[in-house]
């Protein structure tokens, strides 16, 4: 290679590095400020692809889009001076990059400690405001509400920074707290379990004497039933009994004696000392004399 191309080829990687001094590029998902000697000349750079004088000017980007904030767990008290452990997440975006250069240098991790220490500090009074209770179910989606706008107006003030959402993933007891609390709730109930009970037991006697005096009603009215229509059938069978017997009364004695027979002897064993003669044997004694 003679010394022709050689320097074309330096003066082409000089005009490739001036390039990549002098021309930078602005993403869709990027915001940038321009500064001139460290002040800053341009506070929102429009996207696209732009000029800059190399060791005059720098450019700084961030990004547009919607970053979250993770912080670690942090203890705060209620209005019963009772402490939880609050773990929460917040989501932000940069809107004036000027404020937010000037308030944090466009470094993220500073916005995240600002940004954290800024809600801390509102979960902290919104807590010291509520009740246990409030904080866990009843009013934890207001609080989360009143506290995104209230950050949201400092936030904006102070560091350029729209809060878009402030969330808890959970709530926790401290381990000392978390073993009372649960031998209160058992304690409680328990103290349901019991008259939920007690409560079973008076409804099962209530409704076993209850029961009891229904069966002893129908029983009464079915013995009544019962012997009602047992004399009355008795009534009848009498009634049948004189209409056929008092057709032939000689009949009728002679059956009854025939019943009076079969009840005395039908067991062997029985004994029976009586005149022969008497009016017991009467048709028997007719028997036997007809037959000699």
């Amino acid at each position: 290679m003679n010394n022709r191309g050689l320097g074309i080829l330096i003066l082409v990687g000089l005009a490739v590095m001036l390039g990549f001094q002098t021309l930078y590029v602005i993403k869709e998902t990027e915001r940038g400020v321009l500064l001139k000697f460290g002040e800053v000349a341009v506070p929102d750079i429009e996207k696209g692809l732009h000029f800059k004088v190399p060791l005059m000017h720098v450019v700084r980007k961030f990004d547009r889009r919607i970053l979250t904030l993770d912080s670690q767990p942090e203890r705060f008290l209620t209005v019963e001076k009772k402490p939880l452990d609050v773990d929460f997440y917040a989501k932000w975006r940069v809107i004036d990059t000027f404020k937010f250069y000037t308030a944090t240098n466009g470094e993220e991790a500073r916005a995240h400690r600002l940004l954290a220490q800024r809600i801390n500090d509102g979960l902290r009074n919104q807590f010291g405001e509520r009740t246990v209770h409030e904080v866990v179910s009843g009013e934890r989606d207001l609080l989360m509400v009143e506290l995104t706008h209230k950050l949201n107006q400092i936030a904006t003030t102070e560091f350029g920074i729209e809060v878009v959402d402030i969330r808890v993933k959970r709530i926790d007891l401290p381990e000392q707290v978390s073993q009372s609390v649960f031998d209160r709730m058992k304690s409680e109930r328990e103290r349901e379990a019991r008259e939920h009970r007690s409560t079973g037991r008076e409804q099962a006697e209530f409704i076993r004497a209850a029961a009891d005096r229904e069966r002893t009603v129908i029983e009464a009215n079915a013995y009544r039933d019962a012997e009602r229509i047992r004399g009355d059938g008795d009534a009848r069978a009498a009634e049948i009994y004189a209409q056929a017997y008092s057709r032939d009364p000689e009949f009728y004695n002679f059956m009854r004696s025939l019943a009076a027979y079969r009840d005395s002897f039908k067991n062997k064993d029985d004994i029976l000392v009586v005149d022969s003669e008497g009016e017991f044997f009467k048709y028997l004694n007719e028997g036997v004399n007809s037959k000699r």
